[in-house]
């Protein structure tokens, strides 16, 4: 898998757009009726700590855990910045490894899937179950085979900020998506050139439930992202709330 080093440069120019503490609220609303105050949540894929961060703030023991030594580092300056305490591991999400137990966990903005296949995601999925006490809840979102083949699909994206010019281009078949990022960052009057490049994988609804239930998870509900609303046949994001039985 990537190691996404390049990346993590750009990734916050990249991700202005999100209201982070709008989206740690909708997850702090679908996990604390299940696991109540002062309780210690996993942030699986925190990136540079843009979900850390806030649910720190609504009172949680954030556990943070990237295998992105750079999107780390950034977090880690993030937090240090706003006088919040979280606990950040550099581990991948296939072979997590807790200190201990947590009361529940979420992973945001389709972080597993860029997962290779099936069997990492189901490791994923088992990694995170094995530490979360019983009642505990996992919320996870994912993007839909509908997003790969039309959305992302063959197409190609520009984003133009400040800090970065970047030219995004997908090439798309069957459930898979590879993603070419070329970066053009204005250096001493000239534009510097850098690249990454990812894979991502949509997952089918009879994978994700077969995954979940192996797990030792229990599908609670299925919704549109960032809503309570059920899912449509050209929903993009959907939200997994599953429960450690």
């Amino acid at each position: 898998m990537a190691t996404y080093d390049v990346f993590a440069r750009f990734y916050d120019a990249l991700t202005a757009d999100i209201n982070y503490t709008a989206r740690a609220a909708y997850f702090d609303g679908l996990l604390r009726p299940h696991i109540g105050e002062a309780a210690r949540v996993l942030d699986l894929a925190c990136g540079t700590g843009g979900l850390s961060i806030p649910l720190s703030r609504l009172g949680y023991d954030v556990i943070a855990v990237d295998r992105s030594p750079e999107m780390l580092a950034l977090a880690m300056q993030k937090t240090a910045e706003s006088g919040l305490s979280v606990l950040f591991l550099n581990q991948d999400m296939t072979a997590l490894d807790l200190y201990g137990d947590i009361d529940g966990a979420i992973c945001a903005l389709d972080s597993l899937n860029h997962l290779p296949d099936r069997k990492a995601f189901e490791k994923a999925l088992g990694r995170v179950a094995l530490f979360l006490r019983p009642g505990g809840v996992f919320a996870f979102d994912l993007n839909t085979p509908y997003k790969h083949s039309h959305i992302l699909a063959d197409h190609a994206y520009i984003f133009d900020t400040k800090e970065v010019y970047c030219v995004w281009q997908n090439r798309t078949q069957g459930l898979f998506t590879r993603i070419a990022l070329d970066f053009f960052v204005p250096e001493d009057g000239v534009y510097t050139r850098y690249s990454e490049r990812f894979t991502e994988r949509a997952f089918t609804q009879s994978e994700i439930e077969t995954a979940i239930a192996q797990a030792g998870l229990s599908l609670l509900h299925v919704y549109e992202a960032d809503s309570l609303l059920p899912p449509k046949p050209e929903s993009e994001r959907l939200v997994y709330l599953t429960k450690k039985v």
